[in-house]
């Protein structure tokens, strides 16, 4: 028993983990008794307000840089990685 702690605050943390078992104790019986199972997982309805989305995004684009755009570009990175 520590020296630095009264009787009441160690009876207090002896009935606070009493309690914390007996509340996990009686968690479990109940959802054994009641069948707990994971729920499952129901698929999404479209809603009728919305309309209908689709599943395509737009085209890909790409843009061939210059040698001196490539350099700034390379240079920028840099100074951004060196913080």
């Amino acid at each position: 028993m520590p020296e630095h702690a009264p009787t009441l605050q160690l009876i207090g943390v002896v009935v606070l983990a009493v309690a914390a078992v007996a509340w996990t104790v009686v968690l479990m019986r109940l959802l054994r008794r009641t069948g707990f199972q994971t729920p499952t997982r129901c698929t999404p309805t479209a809603l009728p307000a919305l309309p209908s989305q689709r599943r395509t995004g737009p085209a890909l684009e790409s843009v061939e840089l210059t040698p001196a755009e490539q350099d700034a570009f390379a240079g920028l990175v840099r100074q951004l990685a060196n913080g």
